[in-house]
């Protein structure tokens, strides 16, 4: 039985389509982004695995004045910079083991501007969109202006630094329009915004009064890097207009005709954006509105994430707090990273990241734990069996019967502590059954009196064999590769290769 032949007994097979916030390519990936990666391919692995239609979709986002600043800094032009980096993001996929099915780069994917063109032309026939003159404190790391009671000491409250002081002629979506649409369908649940607490938090803010936004920047300002407002070649394009439609973009939303867009957006029975806290109005407010004013449905569910911290800070490419992911990857192994960000990253707040932590969770729980019982089992079986699993009926011990549907069930709410916490404790009753029934002492008692116990040790190793599946089944979301390596020691067929350890103890540097 491998990873494809156990699944949840209940099989609603939906189209889902999942997506993660496009970053910023001003410096190297960082932990924290890549964390949000894995969350939403988690997310997106097990969804496939009970059947339904999945596209999952990563990108960059090109067109940021924050690029254009770092690579002026860097003595490049913009296009040879951005592209450079985003080559680091989409190279993220192999080390992360990312199931993504698309990806798209706002600034060179030929799909991406005809679709923001027609959003825009769709706001401004609905009358959403005005020109007016604005002067606003603005912070470039976050590409938004902030009223006065929002900074924090004078400075942006995200990435604690100055803002800058911006007077200029912009266009204008009325956001304000929206007030009630946007209320009513966070407040309904149409548009699930989880954990609780940001649910709560967006809906403050829009409570206090929603207020128009600038929707594009001087082509002067941007240094001409972006997409021009149409008819308007003065301005370019606000970022966050442009980057919320790559969701959209991606799926050939500037084809009036694409079925891509039918299937995967106007009628898709989920469309789910996995962002960070940072972001929530933009996700839930702003592209909710812009949606809207196009006529177009809203997002069904907005998963926010908290942040991954060092010493308490936020890592952050803008404030050079940052740990490499590809390099964890390099030192640890993807599974270690991959079982740290379910085991231990909170769903509300912060969480520090320690490369101890890291050890010694994958220590515990996968070398310790999952690699040691499969190797276990695998080892009674090849010495008192010739390695052939006994052809008896046999079911997982009662403890896992329902292991894949809870651990499912946990990743389908993003709970991912007790999704791990769950196959946690499979492992733990596995182990337990093992010690209570002691198949080597059956063994030796068969060998003491041939053809007298046979039966009662072929359905003890048969059940231990289908449990360890079950287990390493229902972690395949979690640490694909390692489930590969447990199923392929387990036997894939009746005979078992040979027994060997499928995770190695992570030695401290």
């Amino acid at each position: 039985m491998g990873i494809s032949e156990v699944h949840p007994k209940e099989i609603f097979a939906m189209t889902t389509y999942v997506t993660v916030a496009i970053p910023y390519v001003n410096a190297v990936p960082h932990l924290g982004y890549a964390y949000e990666l894995v969350l939403a391919d988690i997310y997106a692995r097990s969804r496939r695995l009970v059947g339904d239609h999945v596209r999952f979709l990563s990108g960059t986002d090109d067109y940021s004045l924050k690029n254009v600043l770092a690579a002026e800094r860097a003595g490049a032009t913009t296009a040879d910079f951005v592209s450079a980096h985003a080559a680091r993001f989409e190279a993220l996929s192999v080390p992360l083991d990312l199931s993504l099915d698309d990806f798209i780069r706002t600034s060179t994917d030929l799909r991406h501007v005809p679709a923001v063109e027609r959003l825009w032309r769709s706001c401004a026939a609905r009358g959403d969109l005005y020109r007016r003159r604005y002067e606003g404190d603005y912070c470039i790391g976050c590409e938004q202006f902030y009223g006065a009671e929002e900074l924090v000491d004078g400075c942006c409250p995200e990435h604690r630094s100055p803002v800058e002081r911006v007077a200029e002629d912009n266009w204008f979506f009325r956001l304000s329009a929206y007030q009630e649409h946007i209320e009513a369908l966070i407040g309904s649940g149409e548009l699930a915004v989880r954990p609780r607490a940001f649910r709560d938090e967006v809906l403050a803010f829009v409570g206090r009064g929603l207020q128009d936004i600038s929707v594009s920047r001087s082509a002067r300002r941007a240094r001409g890097w972006g997409i021009p407002v149409p008819d308007d070649d003065s301005q370019v394009i606000y970022v966050w207009f442009d980057a919320l439609t790559n969701y959209i973009s991606a799926l050939g939303f500037g084809d009036p005709g694409s079925s891509t867009y039918e299937t995967w957006w106007r009628t898709a029975d989920r469309r789910v954006h996995v962002i960070g806290k940072g972001i929530l109005r933009f996700h839930a407010v702003y592209w909710p509105a812009f949606l809207a004013s196009a006529g177009q449905p809203a997002p069904t569910h907005i998963q926010v994430h908290p942040y991954l911290t060092i010493d308490g800070q936020k890592l952050s490419k803008s404030i050079g707090s940052t740990v490499d992911p590809v390099r964890v990857v390099a030192e640890f192994g993807t599974d270690a990273l991959r079982w740290w960000f379910a085991r231990d990253v909170a769903a509300v707040s912060d969480t520090d990241y320690t490369t101890d932590r890291l050890i010694a969770r994958a220590n515990e729980d996968l070398a310790n734990g999952l690699g040691n019982v499969v190797n276990r089992i695998a080892t009674l079986v090849h010495r008192h069996r010739a390695g052939t699993v006994p052809g008896v009926e046999a079911d997982p011990i009662d403890a896992l019967r329902s292991l894949q549907d809870d651990v499912f069930a946990s990743i389908a709410t993003f709970d991912l502590r007790n999704a791990a916490e769950l196959i946690r404790q499979a492992i733990a009753d596995l182990n337990r059954a093992l010690e209570t029934t002691k198949p080597w002492e059956i063994a030796k008692e068969e060998r003491r009196a041939p053809g007298r116990h046979p039966t009662a040790l072929d359905a003890h190793l048969a059940s231990y064999v289908l449990s360890a599946r079950v287990i390493a089944s229902a972690a395949e979301p979690i640490i694909p590769g390692l489930a590969k390596r447990l199923l392929d020691q387990l036997g894939r067929t009746a005979q078992l290769p040979d027994a060997r350890p499928a995770f190695a103890r992570i030695e401290r540097p």
